[in-house]
């Protein structure tokens, strides 16, 4: 058996992540070996010295490296910061912080980083993320990581004794403590105080705050800006994750009136994953919002990159109203916003977002794009030259602000303290702040179904799998619907070449053809009615007059993720059989689950 075969499932589409047994001593020695390669083979780039805002030349690349509050993470944090070291790098030790404070610090920097963190997952996960030169990898990148740890696997021996038992036993880390500690150059292990890692990333959003007071105010206020504070009642859940370490410094920097909830990080999550999308885990965040008549709800997930809110009536915004929201904010409050430059503007959002947010993000003036589900890969988009994009969010709860008042990353702090700020800044004409549930009020109605799982259905090996059956069906629908006259295509071969080549099946024996053809002849004006717009860049997604339904293959688990919405109850209805009637000659059962899928 290859070295770490039980460790390659762990490799995933957007990081590293798995249950904690498989997190051995020398499982991180050698990840820890893979990435001083990776980092020494960075060209070397000055260093921002953040005292002095100048920059300091360095002949080593350097790393930041931080750590959620799970049980295992800090240990993994430090066995990779000396071996880091060990090999050569110079490591600035962040201690416990936030995956997007690891970017922030990333980026005083070279823009490397590493944070030992399983995000919103169970208690017994752990993970790690990592930055080269402020990105994301991609998942190609992800497991040529893990090839080239196996490859290098016998170069190195790992004296530690408890080599194959988890990493998160404390005699394993004082064993790698004691084999290389002595080994260490003293200028190349840095630890930051918690108080300087706090206060640089704290000053920094000071700096977009007072950007914006200046934006949205006369000069004449500017002797005020420094003392201004959000006059909003706001309730704080962080949900016993890494937010917990700095948000009450942040949040009563920047506001008036704050009530915390489960803000001391606790890696045994007593109240639950510290997941804010999960059915019914926002329910002590809307009662306290009630009880306190609060303007607002925030809720973060473990490592800090995704956001949920509650308006002041106790009741969950939706991710699709959120991320258009958030999307106006950064329109209006760009700082080219009176430029005509801003008209080529683009929005970012995934394919699980509702049918109603391309037309109101058209309606901003930005063009809609959409996503493959990923928030790497929307950071891939918005971090690439060419971009135009100013905003992205993903239904999970990831937004990324791109206007250049602060790093370009999904940081669930920072996007809740812009939507304070505007909320705070927004009103009815008149004199009184508008509540957040009337705004939301006046945004189109939707009725949606969860971000639902659903088993992955088996097919024979011949066959393509279940979403690439569904993609060329569609596309043999939409064809028929196209033309203008019908055409007998119940062939096989007629079919095959009638769909586009980007969906040619995998296997010289396909079953996604033969019966289809007289379904579709039948039924293809009632399944696509003309106007309906398709869509294959993850899965299936269609967009009707009323509504809009999505079928893809998820990234991190082999099954399926989907998800329907519908301007009223009767219309998701209709969308959820018509997305049973297309999957019904492929997998019953499938379309039977689809039609059991309830509303939120």
């Amino acid at each position: 058996m290859p070295p770490f075969a039980a460790q390659q499932s762990l490799f995933r589409a957007y990081d590293i992540r798995g249950a904690n047994q498989y997190f051995t001593s020398s499982f991180i020695q050698a990840l820890g070996h893979a990435f001083a390669t990776l980092y020494n083979a960075q060209d070397s780039q000055p260093t921002q010295n953040i005292s002095t805002n100048t920059s300091v030349e360095t002949k080593q690349n350097v790393v930041v490296i931080g750590y959620d509050m799970r049980i295992g993470s800090e240990a993994i944090a430090h066995t990779l910061s000396t071996v880091l070291a060990q090999q050569g790098l110079r490591v600035i030790q962040l201690g416990l912080v936030t995956t997007p404070m690891m970017a922030f610090w990333a980026m005083q920097y070279q823009g490397h980083g590493i944070v030992a963190t399983a995000s919103h997952s169970a208690k017994d996960i752990l993970g790690i993320k990592w930055l080269v030169n402020n990105k994301s990898p991609s998942s190609s990148e992800i497991h040529t990581l893990y090839h080239q740890l196996t490859d290098h696997h016998s170069c190195h021996a790992y004296p530690d004794s408890q080599a194959n038992n988890p990493i998160f036993h404390s005699e394993n880390i004082e064993s790698i403590d004691n084999n290389y500690d002595s080994k260490l150059p003293s200028d190349l292990l840095e630890q930051l105080p918690a108080y300087q890692v706090a206060n640089v990333y704290i000053d920094a959003i000071a700096q977009v705050f007072e950007q914006l007071f200046q934006h949205n105010h006369s000069a004449t206020a500017d002797n005020q800006k420094s003392a201004y504070k959000l006059d909003l009642v706001i309730v704080v859940d962080c949900m016993h994750g890494a937010t917990g370490s700095i948000a009450q410094r942040l949040f009563e920097r920047f506001c008036q009136h704050v009530i915390f909830l489960n803000d001391t990080p606790d890696g045994n999550f007593p109240l639950g994953n510290p997941d804010p999308t999960e059915p019914n885990r926002l329910n002590e965040l809307q009662r306290a919002v009630v009880l306190h008549a609060a303007d607002i709800g925030l809720a973060f997930d473990g490592d800090g990159d995704r956001l949920m809110v509650v308006d002041n009536n106790g009741k969950i915004v939706t991710p699709d109203h959120l991320l258009y929201l958030l999307a106006r904010i950064a329109i209006t409050e760009h700082p080219n916003s009176l430029s005509a430059s801003l008209l080529a503007s683009e929005v970012l959002f995934d394919i699980k977002c509702a049918h109603h947010l391309p037309r109101l993000l058209s309606e901003l003036g930005t063009t809609p794009v959409i996503s493959k589900t990923g928030s790497s890969f929307m950071r891939q988009q918005v971090q690439h030259p060419d971009n135009q994009i100013v905003f992205a969010g993903e239904l999970s709860g990831h937004f990324i602000f791109n206007d250049s008042r602060f790093i370009p990353y999904d940081d669930a702090m920072y996007a809740a303290l812009r939507l304070l700020h505007w909320l705070d800044q927004t009103n009815d004409g008149v004199s009184d702040k508008k509540p957040l549930a009337d705004i939301i009020h006046s945004l189109p109605t939707i009725v949606s179904t969860a971000d639902h799982y659903l088993p992955m259905p088996q097919t024979a090996t011949t066959d393509c799998s279940l979403v690439e059956q569904l993609t060329r069906f569609c596309h043999y629908l939409q064809h028929l619907v196209d033309m203008s006259t019908p055409t007998d295509y119940s062939s096989n071969q007629q079919l095959k070449d009638t769909c586009l080549p980007a969906t040619t099946c995998k296997s010289s024996v396909c079953t996604c053809a033969t019966a289809k053809a007289q379904i579709a002849l039948k039924q293809r004006h009632e399944l696509l009615p003309v106007g309906t717009k398709l869509s294959c860049i993850d899965g299936v997604r269609l967009d009707f007059a009323h509504g809009f339904g999505v079928l893809r293959q998820s990234n991190t688990s082999n099954s399926l993720t989907a998800r329907f919405a519908g301007d009223s109850i009767d219309d998701l209805k209709d969308i959820q059989a018509t997305f049973a009637v297309l999957c019904r000659p492929f997998n019953a059962a499938l379309a039977e689950q689809i039609l059991a899928i309830p509303a939120e």
